[in-house]
């Protein structure tokens, strides 16, 4: 994620294999009383009577406790969406959950929220379901034992009305595209929605056929029929949740080709084509230079979604990234700094969205190589100096602490605003780490580490933990007491090969 701002410069393994689609499993021993819908529907009502009354869960993460479930590893979800041609409408949605549960369950939490359930199924069979907080829960007839696949189906609907700024789908001038970072995946389909459990994706969006849709993935196939037209997308990676991305509108897609063949796509407004060209026509040489930095591009395909929407942040949605209109119309915004932002969210197509944070804690690791690429890339095309704006952050930085936490254990957001997790300590504050880091291992070793890192993670979850280790590898250094001060420390250490920089005091608040 990137935050648009005034001209001035900003402080700023294999793909998981999936199983056939989903049906009945049959359990010999397990089921064969069921005779009819009437006496499913009636043993899962008694069983989930004779369980204690739910309450939400989570896996712990240290800021969103009761984000994720427990007990299973979702393996692919399968989407299907219906678009009456009105933002403002609820869509109709089926959502599939093929998983693997890791624990014995007697019931199974989704996450789920602003839409409404009319029934769901457990490998076939009718379960109880009922919400407690954000989760959604579900009782099988038959509890699922360890080890077991389980297909889940969910049939709901998916609600794109509500605050902007809560997240999930978000209503555009011609229609709607998603926004679901940190935590809003739920707002839209139940899922596992926590970056840690990663999984394929399938999308297929029925819409009225004068409309364009485009997903994440590549298309898997378009059905028309008549005034309606159904699109399937498919991803080739596992995706977080927060990465999804659907866009229904009145939409041109601009294809051209990229390093090695990358096939680029780009989704504007019908209308926009023409003002758009002079940036979307950049990404292949933006890619060039990321992969001059940090090796191959690490999915499918890319492209911008340029939405005529105000969100306030532009957001990297895996493979296809979503940018407000105006950074590319407003003229307090400078070319060379669009440009940046560009290269920012493409930067994290490795950093967060092919190598995803464990947990949010783990969010430095995302927006600090972000932040440095796109500094990075500033300093080389336009001139505009990494050193000094690395100085601007160490100034800046105490305060920075004092505000949000320091990089890697960050303040949770504050009530009701979850987006404010998103503060300068992740951005500047963390690609200020980087810098240091480079500083004190030097060039050839920090340039060999980020190539090492998402090669070594590629498709997957990591930690700080995971990087710091990385670090020490290749560099031959011990490097805790760099670590533990930089990433953890209240106030900013000192910056190698920079005693003179100063970090100004921070300033009094009201937190």
């Amino acid at each position: 994620m990137a935050h648009t701002s005034p001209p001035a410069p900003p402080a700023s393994a294999p793909p998981v294999a999936v199983p056939p689609p989903g049906g009945s499993r049959v359990r010999p021993g397990r089921r064969p009383w069921l005779r009819s819908a009437g006496l499913v529907a009636a043993a899962a009502g008694l069983v989930a009577a004779a369980l204690p009354a739910p309450e939400p869960l989570g896996i712990g993460d240290p800021l969103f406790p009761h984000l994720g479930n427990p007990g299973y590893d979702v393996l692919a979800y399968d989407i299907g969406l219906t678009y009456s041609g009105v933002n403002t409408e609820p869509l109709t949605a089926v959502t599939r959950v093929d998983a693997l549960a890791t624990a014995d369950l007697d019931r199974l939490h989704l996450d789920f929220t602003h839409g409404t359930v009319s029934a769901v199924t457990v490998d076939g069979v009718p379960a109880a379901y009922e919400t407690s907080g954000e989760d959604l829960v579900i009782t099988p007839v038959a509890p699922i034992d360890a080890g077991e696949p389980v297909t889940v189906t969910v049939r709901h609907t998916s609600d794109p009305r509500g605050p902007a700024d809560s997240g999930g789908w978000v209503r555009t001038s011609d229609g709607l595209a998603m926004a679901n970072q940190a935590d809003a995946a739920h707002r839209v389909f139940p899922s596992n929605d926590h970056p840690s459990d990663k999984a394929a994706f399938t999308f297929r969006i029925t819409a009225p056929s004068d409309l364009t849709v485009v997903a994440g993935g590549l298309p898997a196939g378009r059905t028309d029929h008549g005034a309606t037209t159904t699109w399937t997308y498919r991803s080739h990676h596992p995706m977080a949740t927060e990465l999804a991305q659907v866009s229904i509108g009145r939409s041109t897609v601009l294809h051209r080709t990229g390093p090695h063949g990358l096939p680029v796509r780009d989704v504007v407004r019908t209308q926009d084509r023409e003002t758009m060209e002079p940036w979307l026509r950049r990404t292949p040489g933006h890619l060039e230079w990321m992969e001059g930095k940090v090796g191959p591009y690490p999915f499918e395909t890319y492209g911008v979604l340029v939405a005529d929407a105000t969100t306030g942040f532009e957001l990297e949605t895996q493979t296809l990234s979503l940018f407000e209109r105006r950074l590319f119309t407003d003229p307090r915004f400078p070319e060379w700094y669009v440009d940046a932002v560009m290269v920012h969210e493409l930067a994290h197509q490795w950093f967060g969205d092919s190598v995803s944070p464990r947990t949010w804690s783990d969010l430095w690791l995302n927006e600090g190589h972000a932040s440095w690429y796109e500094a990075l890339y500033a300093d080389e095309t336009a001139g505009k100096s990494l050193e000094r704006r690395m100085e601007a952050a160490y100034a800046a930085s105490d305060g920075w602490r004092a505000d949000g936490g320091p990089p890697a254990a960050p303040r949770p957001p504050a009530p009701g605003r979850k987006i404010s997790l998103f503060r300068p300590v992740v951005y500047d504050g963390s690609a200020l780490v980087l810098y240091a880091l480079r500083q004190e291992i030097g060039t050839d070793a920090f340039d060999r580490l980020q190539r090492r890192w998402v090669v070594d993670h590629r498709d997957g979850t990591a930690t700080t933990a995971d990087f710091t280790a990385l670090a020490e590898q290749v560099s031959g250094r011990e490097l805790d007491t760099f670590f533990a001060d930089w990433l953890y420390g209240e106030k900013t250490p000192p910056m190698p090969g920079h005693p003179d920089w100063r970090s100004l005091p921070a300033p009094e608040t009201d937190r």
